[in-house]
C-alpha cells in the first residue's frame, strides 16, 4: 500500500512539475509582450504606470478567476508581482526625452545614492548628466558651464549652505532644484541665491527602489514653473505621481510622516537593545504582523545613521510633535497603571471612529502584506 501511495504521489508531482514549466514559459511570454508595450509607450512618451488600465485589468481577471473556481486574490497577487517585474524591465528600455534642448544636468551630490538614482533616470531619458561632489568644487565652474539644470542632492544639514555659498552664480535660464526631505528652508535658500527657475522636489521613497512606478514625488513650486513644467512631465513618464504642496504644509506633514515615525522606530530598537532582548526568541514566537514590525525596525538600523539624524533634527518643530507623542504615550500608560480596562476600550473606540473608513481599508491592505511576510518565513 505504501509503495502504491509513493508511486501515485510521484506521478502527481511529475504532472505538477510539468505545469510549473508551462507557467514559466507563459511568464516569459508575458514579460516579452510587456517589453514590447514598454517600447511603444516610451516612444510615444506615455507613463509606464497607467492606473486606470491596471485597475480595469485586475477587476476583469478577478472576475474570470472566480468564474472558474479560483480565489480572485490569488490571480491578483500573481499579476501584481508580475507587474512589478514588468516595471523594472520597462525602465531598461529607456524613456522619451521631454526637453531635448536642455543642455547638461549637473547633480550636486551625484555620487550619493539618491543623486545616482536620479542621474540614472535622466540618463535613461537621454539627458547628459554630470556629477559634482564635495571633492569637485575646484572644477565647479567647468562642470556648471552650460548647465540647463542643477539638482542639489546633499545631506540636509549642509543643503542650504551649499546652495548659498556655491550656487549663487548660475546662468539665469538654469533651473535650480533640490531633492531634500524638508522644503521651506532649501526653497528659500534657492530663491535667494538664484534669480532663475526654482523648484523643490521631495522623492517619497528610498534610493533602493527598482522603479519609480507608483512612487510619489512632492513638488513645491518656487519660481518660473513654465520653465520646469517639462521636468514634472518627465517624472510622470517615469511612472511616479507628482503631488503639489506648499512648502510649510509639506514640512508640517513630514514631522509626522518622517521625524516622529523614524524617532519612534529608533526608540523601539533602542529599547530592544538596552533590554538585551533575545532576537532569535522574538522571531521564533513572532506573528506575521510582529515580524513585519521587527523588519521595519531592522531596516532603519541597516541604513546610514547620519541620514536619519538629519531627518529627525532638521526641523526644530519636530521636537514638539515628538513631545506630544510622549505625552499621549504617558496618558495611555496611566490606563494600564490604573488597570482601567474600560477606559482603554473607550479610547480605542474613540480612535477607531476617528480613523473611520480608513481603519478597515488599512486592515485589508495589510492582510496581503502579512501573507507575504508569512510566506517568506523559514522554519
Amino acid at each position: 500500500m505504501a509503495e502504491k501511495t509513493t508511486e501515485e504521489l510521484e506521478q502527481l508531482r511529475d504532472l505538477i512539475d510539468g505545469v510549473d514549466q508551462q507557467l514559466l514559459h507563459l511568464l516569459r511570454k508575458r514579460l516579452d509582450l510587456v517589453a514590447q508595450v514598454g517600447a511603444v509607450k516610451h516612444g510615444a512618451g506615455l507613463p509606464i504606470y497607467a492606473p486606470e488600465r491596471e485597475a480595469a485589468m485586475l477587476a476583469k481577471r478577478r472576475a474570470e478567476a472566480e468564474a472558474i473556481g479560483i480565489q480572485p486574490q490569488l490571480i491578483e497577487d500573481v499579476l501584481r508581482r508580475l507587474m512589478r517585474e514588468s516595471y523594472l524591465n520597462e525602465k531598461d528600455v529607456g524613456f522619451k526625452q521631454v526637453r531635448e534642448d536642455l543642455g547638461k544636468v549637473v547633480i550636486v551630490g551625484g555620487e550619493g545614492q539618491l543623486g545616482k538614482l536620479f542621474g540614472q533616470m535622466l540618463n535613461l531619458s537621454g539627458y547628459q548628466v554630470v556629477s559634482l561632489d564635495k571633492d569637485d568644487w575646484q572644477q565647479a565652474d567647468a562642470l556648471l558651464d552650460g548647465a540647463g539644470m542643477v539638482i542639489v542632492s546633499v545631506p540636509i544639514a549642509v543643503t542650504c549652505e551649499v546652495i548659498r555659498e556655491k550656487l549663487s552664480s548660475l546662468p539665469e535660464h538654469c533651473i535650480l532644484a533640490d531633492l531634500t526631505s524638508i522644503k521651506s528652508a532649501p526653497l528659500t535658500a534657492m530663491m535667494e541665491a538664484h534669480k532663475g527657475p526654482v523648484v523643490g522636489l521631495h522623492p517619497m521613497f528610498g534610493p533602493d527602489v527598482g522603479s519609480l512606478a507608483k512612487q510619489v514625488v512632492v513638488v513645491c513650486h518656487g519660481r518660473g514653473q513654465q520653465h520646469y513644467q517639462w521636468l514634472l512631465e518627465q517624472i510622470t513618464i517615469w511612472g511616479a505621481r507628482v503631488v503639489e504642496a506648499e512648502a510649510p504644509q509639506h514640512d508640517k506633514a513630514m514631522q509626522f510622516v518622517q521625524a516622529m515615525r523614524h524617532f519612534c522606530t529608533f526608540v523601539y530598537g533602542f529599547n530592544l537593545c538596552n533590554e538585551g532582548v533575545d532576537m532569535e526568541s522574538l522571531l521564533q514566537f513572532s506573528s506575521p504582523i510582529y515580524r513585519l514590525e521587527l523588519a521595519m525596525v531592522g531596516r532603519l538600523f541597516a541604513q546610514n545613521p547620519e541620514l536619519y539624524a538629519d531627518i529627525i533634527f532638521a526641523q526644530k518643530d519636530s521636537f514638539g510633535v515628538i513631545s506630544h507623542y510622549l505625552e499621549n504615550f504617558t496618558k495611555a500608560l496611566t490606563l494600564i497603571e490604573q488597570q482601567d480596562r474600560a477606559g482603554f476600550i473607550a479610547e480605542f473606540e474613540r480612535v477607531s471612529q476617528w480613523f473611520g473608513e480608513l481603519a478597515p481599508q488599512f486592515r485589508n491592505e495589510s492582510r496581503a502584506m502579512l501573507q507575504s511576510v508569512n510566506d517568506l518565513k523559514s522554519h
